[in-house]
């Protein structure tokens, strides 16, 4: 993403670009609103960032649960 620098600085604003570009628009609402994700504590995404979840937290979690979809540049 473009001026992210790595995990640590990852933004709710780049969090959501993110999700995007590897699922799409509406895939990426889906998978926000619908998967639990062991790795948040058996929560979705949209609770965990609800909950006040740091984005750079919750897009590790997405990075670990899609690892094959994730590609490296956006890790």
């Amino acid at each position: 993403m473009a001026g992210s620098e790595g995990i640590g600085t990852v933004r709710l604003t780049d969090f959501w670009a993110r999700l995007e570009q590897v699922f799409g628009p509406t895939y990426a609402a889906s998978v926000a609103a619908d998967q639990v994700l062991p790795q948040l504590g058996g929560r979705t995404i949209n609770q965990a960032i609800t909950g006040g979840e740091d984005a750079a937290t919750v897009w590790r979690a997405v990075c670990q649960a899609y690892a094959d979809r994730v590609p490296s540049r956006l890790r």
